[in-house]
């Protein structure tokens, strides 16, 4: 959830980290991980399908999408909001405080009053604590704006001294992010959650399964709608996940099942896999038409909070900082190939593609991480673009 300078900050503890943690018990010596030939079997216990691959749109059963589809046709019948033939996504990515814009962007949007219901919204990172909200509908952009214009960064993390370091999972301490995720993951959203999704609505939530080395999609409609007493808890876990920067934050473990043995997975910042998603790239529409009996009209709209131009700054020639830049930059070019990815699948399945992203013209600097200052100036940029009319991008950078 953040950018260069939180990078920076925690790079020389992160080393200690790496160097020193030899130091004490090893993280492979506190857990039981999935054994390899397990990986595609395993499960959450208490769930039936809840979740699938990123990168295989295999795990994506025709048992899931008939079932949705027989939603959103009951739910035709007494619900204006949804037509089956007119189908609108919403995919909000990662960026750190930059989600200050896809807030505001959103916000804005319903002020202008040309705001839809999103049929379908996916969240990854920072896009993860955004996406609930849009997903629920309007009613709920005061949190949106309290989140991205009330925020700093204590009210994330905590940092930790070199001693607490070494040794440990992460160079900050994330308690305040799952304080503030359990604040506003409450029993009423949960329960606007379950009354969408009931109509064959889909929040997805992406994050990364670290030893597998790939990314998981998470339906959160589907673990609020369960029974299972720990369902709140596991929703909150799997935001934490998606917004947990490896070494930065420490990753979340989550207890699966597999061949009737209990293991332990470690999940991650979503976008160490993916910066924004929809689908996996081999589920094609077609095929869910075929299954639904109908071709709907499509439509997908991306937020990339992050910029996608060169950012020039003088780099000092130390490891942090020269680590620092080059992270952001990695990440940025992800978030551009992301573009391109759902581009190009959404070519191949005649799904109107709109993108917007932090203009160029934006050229305030951050001097903290989640500077409020910067915040609630991006978030004003996203809120007057949203409420004049979005400039929707139909084509990736």
């Amino acid at each position: 959830m953040a950018g260069r300078r939180l990078f920076s900050s925690f790079l020389i503890g992160a080393a200690g980290l790496f160097l020193l943690s030899g130091c004490g018990a090893s993280l492979e010596e506190l857990r039981t991980p999935v054994p390899e030939p397990l990986v595609a079997v395993a499960h959450v216990p208490g769930y039936k399908q809840v979740r699938f691959w990123g990168d295989d749109g295999n795990s994506v059963t025709p048992a899931y999408i008939e079932a949705g589809a027989a939603q959103i046709m009951r739910a035709a019948k007494t619900d204006r909001t949804i037509n089956p033939y007119d189908r609108k996504f919403l995919a909000i990515s990662g960026g750190g405080s930059n989600g200050a814009f896809g807030a505001g962007l959103l916000v804005g949007w319903t002020a202008a009053g040309t705001r839809p219901h999103f049929d379908i919204v996916t969240g990854v990172s920072t896009g993860s604590l955004i996406a609930p909200f849009a997903f629920v509908g309007s009613a709920y952009d005061r949190h949106l704006r309290e989140v991205y214009t009330e925020t700093s960064g204590k009210d994330i993390y905590k940092t930790k001294g070199i001693l607490s370091i070494i040794g440990s999972e992460s160079a900050a301490d994330n308690t305040p992010l799952k304080n503030m995720v359990a604040r506003y993951m409450t029993d009423r959203l949960i329960a606007d959650i379950v009354r969408e999704h009931a109509k064959g609505r889909r929040l997805l939530i992406g994050t990364t399964n670290i030893d597998a080395e790939r990314p998981v999609i998470w339906d959160i409609g589907a673990i609020a709608s369960s029974r299972d007493p720990n369902r709140v808890q596991l929703i909150r876990d799997i935001l934490v996940a998606s917004a947990s920067i490896p070494v930065v934050f420490p990753p979340v473990r989550l207890n699966v099942v597999a061949d009737g043995h209990r293991y332990d997975e470690l999940h991650v910042d979503g976008g160490t896999s993916n910066q924004s998603f929809l689908f996996p790239s081999n589920f094609t529409a077609t095929n869910a038409n075929i299954l639904i009996g109908r071709t709907p009209k499509r439509t997908l709209y991306v937020i990339r909070n992050g910029k996608v131009n060169p950012e020039w700054s003088a780099v000092k020639p130390r490891i942090a900082a020269i680590a620092g830049k080059s992270i952001a930059s990695l990440i940025k070019t992800q978030g551009i190939g992301d573009l391109y990815r759902l581009y190009s699948n959404a070519q191949r399945d005649k799904i109107d593609y709109n993108a917007i992203w932090v203009p160029a013209s934006f050229e305030l600097k951050e001097k903290e991480p989640f500077d409020p200052v910067y915040m609630r100036a991006l978030y004003k940029l996203g809120y007057e673009m949203g409420k004049n009319g979005i400039p929707w991008e139909k084509h990736p950078p």
